[in-house]
């Protein structure tokens, strides 16, 4: 019976994608100086409830329309597993002790926390059926975590949050197309058009999906212009950024459900191991930095 409830509720949040939304928040905290693991722990905690509450919000939404499609119609709403009392009643405590915990950070991080649960529920949910602009829509909230993180570091917005959220905010596009070539028909089913292009799995949706990921590189690299990195981080990003620009060119060239799934894992693994080098290298190069100005104050 628990164990049942558990993977009722396992679907209904999401579970695997909101720890790794977890992940970016974490990043964002320890990229930006953040230092305590007690606030880590905090920020982890909080900002995996805000996610889990947002994602069982759009399924309470989306129920109905769950129930079309193969890849949703076994998630505990469609298929009775759970009532939507339930379901309303857990969003309402994630959501509550979620941004009680980031509050109890700091106020900016409690507000992006508001952003993005009132975004991601209230602006991109309905908009998922009307446009395909809705990706774009989407991408504002699913940007929001690292720079949750990098403000409960720091307690302000500045240009180490805007940067790591631009940063995500581009890799989406590709992310969630390559999500959307592979699940079309499904989502058609659902009434849902998320690909860029109207005609569907064509040259067109290809060519931005590329784009995308081109552009992902550069946007990539804003902390090595800025400084905030070495060449390390600039040689990897440079380097893993030109192969998952292959797999969407592969993509483009090939036009196969087989190669949207290669860029979609591709795109799964791009982000974390990007967060991950950022992270190392600014404390490579900060410790670095330290040691030279140590050497600079004894000779």
């Amino acid at each position: 019976m628990i164990k049942r409830k558990l993977k009722q509720y396992f679907l209904l949040t999401k579970f695997r994608l909101s720890f790794t939304v977890m992940i970016s928040a974490l990043a964002g905290y320890l990229f930006n100086g953040g230092t305590s693991w007690k606030e880590a722990t905090i920020l982890c905690v909080g900002g995996l409830l805000i996610t889990c509450a947002s994602n069982a919000s759009n399924q309470i939404w989306e129920r109905n329309l769950d129930a079309k499609m193969k890849r949703t119609m076994k998630r505990p709403l469609p298929s009775g597993d759970m009532s939507v009392t339930e379901a309303v009643i857990a969003v309402i405590l994630f959501v509550g002790i979620g941004l009680w915990m980031l509050a109890t950070i700091n106020w900016p991080t409690f507000l992006l926390g508001l952003f993005g649960y009132v975004s991601y529920v209230f602006a991109y949910t309905p908009t998922k059926r009307v446009s395909p602009w809705a990706v774009f829509v989407g991408a504002f909230p699913g940007a929001v975590p690292p720079m949750i993180g990098a403000v409960a570091a720091s307690g302000v917005f500045s240009l180490v949050p805007g940067a790591l959220f631009f940063i995500q905010f581009i890799w989406q596009f590709p992310h969630f197309w390559a999500i959307a070539w592979v699940a079309h028909d499904d989502y058609n089913a659902g009434g849902f058009s998320l690909l860029p292009s109207r005609t569907g799995r064509s040259k067109a949706s290809a060519f931005q999906i590329a784009l995308y990921c081109l552009v992902l590189i550069p946007f990539s690299l804003l902390p090595w212009l800025f400084g905030w990195t070495g060449n390390i981080s600039m040689i990897l990003i440079t380097l893993i950024g030109g192969v998952f620009y292959w797999y969407a060119y592969k993509l483009y060239q090939t036009l196969e459900i087989k190669d949207a799934k290669r860029l979609m894992f591709a795109s799964f693994i791009y982000l974390p191991i990007i967060q991950f080098i950022l992270v190392f290298d600014r404390t490579e190069t900060f410790l670095n930095h330290l040691s030279h100005t140590a050497e600079i104050t004894l000779f």
